[in-house]
């Protein structure tokens, strides 16, 4: 190790070498557990890192214990699956970074039985041949929604471009200018529209369009009528939107097809479950529309996925576009929104949704952990903080404290949902750095920061987890 005079003058003199780091106990304990490339490789990341930050942030260099343990987790990082299960303890139900939607244990099943095997995605069983995939969801989608036919897609902004490719290539696409969304990534609605090879007539204003300012837009060289729904954000005050029924009988006097994208899309009334109103496709069905779009992994709580349906002569269109093809989705998806549409059909086929545990639990998670009730949130809360040792207790300083959680995934903007946190305010480290050590613990645990706490809702955690994420703090206490 460089000596004390030579740290003082160069900073990055006291920086250990790659040997020094390998020769220590618990890094040659790795040696021993992994191949050597790959702790050889993880101890240079961890110093580079090092070197950036006393360089770019003018931080010291951290004791030897400190990165040993950098160069444990990132070891632990590339002898992992990248992609795993986490802990969603941020609040966000429908959280794109992790995932948005957790599917139900039948879609799991699901899932895990066609991938056995062989599975007959595209056979016709009764003549032996190829047949197609879509009769594994086509018929659910019709009776849920009332429309003629359905068929899917890799998500939902391949299905707006693949219809509006199907329907108004090289044509003009009406759009109300109020309704011209970014629909996350930095990904706008202007912008998918242009791919699919239509092109975009905005009308209207921000927050107002009328009736007229479409019908005045018709010309020649239309293709389609486009309403976007408001789905991840909302404009109040002096507003004015045209229905969708007004949009549909325009469409039919000029003989053009309206399309609706929904965005989330739900399948049942969400205010029986004390949420705000949701438009249900099955109410953009009635209403006329002669095609609807919606997303698999938000509200309807499936795989990801863009669904499509309505009038069968449009879908038999959709589905002979070479995009079909290229968008298409696989056996996974299939067997996993079959699962989950399948749990829709007994509440659906009531007059009336009752807010009950029962149907709760008939429903896809998302919808149970939207509906959760408070007190069981805190009591779920409670037991994680009864299982925390005395020294987790003395380090984090945890306390029970009433929050807000929100939908997420671009679905019920501005809901705010009463919930339960635990509230973790370290004493030897920043906040900060205890959310960091929490993700890298197995399995991950993701909170949110705020003002130097950590807050772990749990609203989004799910059964189980309380007590694992117990253990990871117990455990991380234990091991400063």
């Amino acid at each position: 190790m460089p000596n004390a005079e030579e740290s003082t003058k160069n900073p990055l003199a006291s920086i250990p070498s790659v040997s020094e780091v390998l020769n220590q106990e618990s890094v040659a304990e790795l040696l021993e557990k992994h191949p050597r490339s790959i702790v050889v490789d993880s101890v240079r990341s961890v110093l580079a890192d090092v070197r950036r930050s006393v360089l770019e942030n003018h931080r010291s260099v951290p004791p030897i214990r400190e990165i040993e343990q950098m160069v444990r987790l990132a070891v632990e990082a590339r002898t992992q699956n990248s992609l795993r299960r986490v802990i969603n303890a941020t609040g966000v139900v429908l959280h794109t970074g992790l995932g948005r939607a957790v599917v139900s244990k039948q879609a799991f099943q699901a899932v895990a039985d066609v991938l056995r095997g062989h599975c007959n995605l595209e056979i016709d069983p009764e003549t032996g041949r190829r047949g197609s995939r879509d009769v594994h969801v086509a018929w659910l989608l019709s009776t849920l929604t009332g429309a003629e036919s359905g068929t899917i897609v890799n998500n939902n902004a391949a299905s707006v471009m693949l219809i509006l490719n199907t329907l108004a290539e090289g044509k003009e696409v009406i759009v109300s200018r109020g309704e011209l969304v970014e629909i996350g990534g930095s990904f706008r609605m202007p912008d998918v529209i242009r791919k699919s090879g239509a092109v975009l007539r905005e009308v209207g204003t921000t927050n107002k369009t009328h009736l007229y300012d479409y019908e005045a837009a018709i010309g020649e060289n239309t293709g389609a009528i486009l309403k976007v729904h408001q789905s991840n954000y909302r404009i109040i005050g002096f507003t004015e939107q045209v229905e969708l029924a007004e949009l549909v009988e325009l469409g039919r006097r000029h003989n053009l097809p309206v399309v609706e994208d929904l965005g989330s899309g739900a399948l049942v009334d969400t205010r029986a479950y004390g949420l705000s109103a949701e438009p249900m496709v099955q109410e953009s069905v009635r209403a006329g529309a002669d095609l609807v779009c919606f997303s698999g992994d938000k509200l309807l709580g499936g795989p990801q996925a863009g669904i499509i349906v309505g009038k069968q002569h449009y879908i038999q269109a959709i589905k002979k576009n070479p995009l079909f093809r290229v968008l298409r989705c696989g056996k996974m998806v299939y067997a996993a929104l079959e699962a989950t549409l399948r749990m829709y059909l007994a509440v659906t086929e009531k007059e009336t949704s009752t807010d009950t545990q029962e149907e709760r639990r008939n429903l896809p998670p998302p919808i149970e952990i939207l509906a959760r009730n408070p007190g069981s949130i805190r009591t779920t809360c409670e037991l994680a903080l009864e299982n925390l040792s005395p020294e987790a207790q003395k380090r984090f300083n945890p306390t029970i404290v009433a929050g807000e959680s929100e939908v997420g995934g671009g679905s019920l903007p501005g809901e705010k949902l009463p919930t339960y946190l635990l509230a973790l305010r370290p004493t030897d480290m920043a906040a900060e750095e205890l959310a960091k050590r929490l993700r890298f613990c197995n399995p991950p645990v993701y909170g949110r920061v705020y003002k130097e706490t950590v807050l772990l809702d749990f609203r989004t955690v799910l059964d189980g987890e309380e007590l694992e994420i117990a253990a990871a703090l117990n455990q991380l206490a234990a091991n400063p």
